[in-house]
């Protein structure tokens, strides 16, 4: 921080200096011993102990034992991370600088005088101080202004009582929005959190598919390779949706950080007219910021990846004919060859039962391009009667589900499913396929 700088922006440097000996967690002047963080920003050592113990409930430190991990914790100035060892925040450096300044400017305000402070004067009265506040037009003013002037027919009320009012207000809404600054801070930390668990599950996937596929390796070398690569698209996708949330949330930490440091440099102004001028927007800004909070979240289960599960019961010649479905038809049969098909048993799946994918809430990125369903779609052979397949304008079924019903007899996504009695011609499979794309 540029304290020369800011030391020099007004005319009044020890105020300035006071506002640099503020510690930003309990908002008073630092207590010694002072600790100085990696990102060269400074805490009260109480202070630090207290977020430090927050963030890390299950840390100890007994008497004659020392843990023997560490922990973390984030800077409350910028939110970088720090990284404790097993000492604690005692392991930190104390700023000697810092504590030799505040006892130097403690010593010069104990030996010098109180400085009357400027007065704002009214406008329209260049000789009267601003000594009352209009609360019809909501602003301060003079005593000539109520008597003579454009606020003779308003309410006024002492500016002192108005001033404490407002004060009080701010400080309400601060609280507030410093209680919602810790709830983002939560819910970024369950994303990130989140971003880890898919990425876990994700490698359990991959390395699952890539088993399985090993045990016929010189047949399925090709298809390998093309869905690890579908998988690492929707982990890609996934982890953009959760990181984009992530960024929204960032940003509006930010803002509300920002907007909180505003606000605690107004509480420090000496006098109410200086602090009546600003509070009513500032105080607006605040709600307005509060109130802007609402920004998306992911369903539980949205980070899963067990819906790539492959089973592998297959012949040579079965193998060959694997393939993702990536295409949609657009022609349909006829039903006179619909109805030459045999007929099937209801398999009776149920849309709703656990296996049902997750994703994102109503109104997210979908993480998935709907024509790509993740089952395996196979040769003619095995598909099941198109008078069995479900209708598309059926209330409980997906596109993906449709697709589900087809009888995988030779490989499927751990679905199970039992093949046709006897085949049918191929103009009745491409008429199945065409229903359940429809």
């Amino acid at each position: 921080m540029d304290y020369k700088s800011s030391l020099i922006q007004d005319g009044n440097p020890m105020e300035n200096l006071e506002k640099q000996l503020i510690c930003p967690i309990c908002l008073e002047m630092f207590t010694k011993p002072v600790v100085i963080l990696p990102c060269q920003h400074n805490l009260c050592r109480k202070c630090a102990n207290d977020i430090f113990q927050a963030a890390n409930p299950f840390w100890t430190n007994r008497v004659g034992s020392v843990s023997m991990s560490g922990g973390r914790f984030r800077c409350p100035s910028c939110r970088h991370e720090v990284i404790m060892d097993r000492h604690g925040v005692y392991g930190l450096q104390r700023n000697l600088l810092v504590e030799n300044i505040i006892d130097i400017y403690k010593q010069e305000c104990s030996s010098r005088p109180l400085q009357k402070g400027s007065h704002p004067m009214c406008k329209e009265h260049e000789d009267e101080k601003i000594n009352i506040y209009c609360l019809t037009c909501e602003m301060p003013t003079c005593s000539m202004c109520k008597v003579f002037g454009a606020h003779k027919a308003c309410e006024v009320a002492p500016l002192q009582s108005a001033f404490q009012g407002q004060k009080t207000e701010l400080s309400n809404c601060i609280s507030m929005l410093v209680a919602g600054n810790d709830r983002m801070q939560t819910i970024i930390t369950q994303l990130e959190d989140s971003c880890r668990v898919t990425k876990e599950n994700s490698h359990h996937v991959k390395e699952e598919l890539s088993q399985k596929f090993d045990v016929l390796y010189a047949i399925l070398d090709e298809k390998k390779s093309e869905l690890l690569q579908r998988i690492t698209r929707e982990q890609e996708d996934k982890l953009s949706f959760i990181e984009g949330l992530i960024q929204q949330y960032r940003e509006q930490l930010d803002k509300s950080t920002k907007l909180v440091e505003t606000a605690i440099q107004s509480l420090d102004e000496p006098g109410g007219a200086i602090f009546l001028l600003s509070a009513k927007q500032l105080i607006k800004s605040i709600v307005e910021a509060s109130k802007g909070c609402q920004l998306g979240k992911t369903e539980q289960g949205f980070e899963n990846m067990d819906y790539f599960t492959l089973d592998l019961e297959h012949i040579a010649d079965t193998l060959r004919a694997i393939d993702f479905g990536t295409e949609r038809e657009a022609e349909t049969q006829s039903e006179g060859e619909a109805g030459s098909m045999h007929q099937e048993p209801d398999m009776g799946f149920d849309p709703g039962s656990p296996g049902s994918r997750p994703g994102p809430k109503a109104g997210a990125k979908p993480l998935c391009h709907p024509g790509i369903p993740f089952f395996f779609f196979f040769h003619v052979p095995f598909l099941m009667p198109v008078t069995q397949l479900p209708t598309p304008s059926s209330p409980h079924l997906s596109f993906c589900n449709l697709f589900i019903c087809l009888q995988l007899r030779a490989c499927s996504w751990g679905l199970g499913i039992k093949p046709c009695r006897e085949p049918a011609s191929p103009s009745t499979y491409v008429s199945a396929f065409l229903v359940c794309l429809s």
